[in-house]
């Protein structure tokens, strides 16, 4: 039974990649997979469900490999902006996860990723290490010490959803901005003098 419902998932990442979320049936996904337009709900109850989890799967990929290829004791202006950096440009660049700024798609979206638990799975990797970081820069007092963990937190994790509204913010700007933004937070975080 979970070799089904493997080959659901991976027929399902393949034509979400390739296809697009709109242009992706379930009927394409059980052809792909060999069986039943039935077998699928087995499974899934709707191709969003199927979706997020394929979603939830990438953005994870995306944030541990982040973690993995920083130098997390440099400097934590330089570290915060090369992690959005990166962040940005794998949202970008990977088919799956740029469905996310998708406008037409988002609010649906948006609505099963939360309804799935979605924005805990997706910061749960990234959280934990930088939960972690935030700690170790505290201790090397490359941070400020006054402000709450979960705060610095949510700072860093606002900055990614700034994307999606980057057409009223101004496209022209918009990598200067997030780089800007960043690099605000950064300092403000690292600035000592009160």
């Amino acid at each position: 039974m979970e070799d089904k419902k493997a080959d659901i998932f991976n027929c399902g990442k393949e034509l979400f990649s390739s296809k697009g979320f709109k242009d992706t049936n379930v009927s394409d996904i059980t052809k792909m997979a060999g069986m039943a337009v039935g077998t699928f709900y087995n499974y899934y109850s709707s191709k969003e469900k199927l979706f997020i989890e394929i979603y939830l799967k990438e953005n994870k990929k995306l944030k541990r490999s982040i973690m993995e290829s920083i130098d997390l004791d440099g400097d934590p202006v330089k570290v915060a902006k090369e992690a959005i950096t990166l962040n940005l440009k794998g949202m970008n660049t990977n088919p799956i996860l740029r469905e996310w700024y998708n406008r037409d798609l988002f609010s649906k979206l948006e609505k099963e990723f939360y309804q799935e638990g979605g924005i805990a799975g997706v910061y749960e990797l990234m959280n934990s290490s930088t939960a972690e970081l935030i700690k170790k820069w505290k201790v090397e007092k490359k941070i400020r010490n006054d402000l709450d963990d979960a705060f610095i937190l949510s700072l860093f994790n606002s900055v990614p959803y700034i994307e999606i509204h980057k057409e009223e913010i101004g496209i022209c700007h918009f990598p200067q901005i997030i780089d800007y933004l960043v690099e605000f937070i950064m300092k403000g975080l690292t600035d000592f003098q009160k």
